[in-house]
């Protein structure tokens, strides 16, 4: 016969672990529901099909140094720093094909495009005191022009940079093609400026 105080450990032992057991679930539980009510308000948009659009890509051609404006077919996210990117991308994708009439190396080259408000650049107090700012024309970054224009910052990849042929008409008809593409789809954009 077994004695009584081993059958009481035996059974306290038995209910310690089913307690444990029970815990443990629950706390696996728990940590589930967090991490999918996380996933559930992440802030990433449904995929939705974009229509395509006519849109206008300068090509540059090494042969005599003209630019010329082709159109083109391309599905475009809504957001205009996306769009410009987007369109960037496409643009230099075409001068990296082997038949391009002005051949670029390959490969990722566009980081991210920045539309900004252009700055009114005469702001002295004669300016100011003779053409008020009403509230369309001033926002937190400061005054700005009323007709809407806007500086583009292409921010270029260092690859892309170190492996773009060296020379200034090779250099310049690729800047051109990219301040004629941005141009052509985006009217108010009146400055461009490169980062690398």
């Amino acid at each position: 016969m077994i004695p009584r105080y081993q059958r009481i450990v035996f059974w306290t032992l038995v209910a310690g672990i089913l307690l444990m057991a029970g815990l443990l679930i629950r706390g696996c539980q728990r940590n589930h529901d967090r991490i999918v009510a996380a996933r559930d308000q992440s802030p990433i948009a449904a995929p939705t099909d974009l229509a395509s659009e006519n849109l206008t890509i300068a090509i540059p051609s090494d042969a005599d140094g003209s630019i010329t404006l082709d159109q083109r077919s391309l599905a475009l996210p809504e957001e205009p720093s996306l769009r410009a990117r987007v369109l960037l991308d496409r643009l230099l994708d075409e001068l990296a094909l082997p038949a391009s009439t002005h051949p670029i190396p390959a490969g990722p080259a566009v980081t991210d495009v920045f539309l900004l408000p252009l700055p009114i650049t005469n702001t002295g107090p004669i300016t100011s005191a003779l053409t008020p700012l009403n509230s369309e024309q001033v926002s937190p970054y400061g005054r700005y022009h009323a007709n809407g224009s806007q500086l583009a910052v292409v921010n270029l990849t260092r690859a892309f940079a170190d492996a773009h042929p060296s020379g200034i008409e090779s250099e310049d008809l690729t800047l051109r093609a990219i301040i004629a593409t941005l141009h052509a789809n985006f009217s108010s954009i009146d400055q461009v400026r490169f980062l690398v």
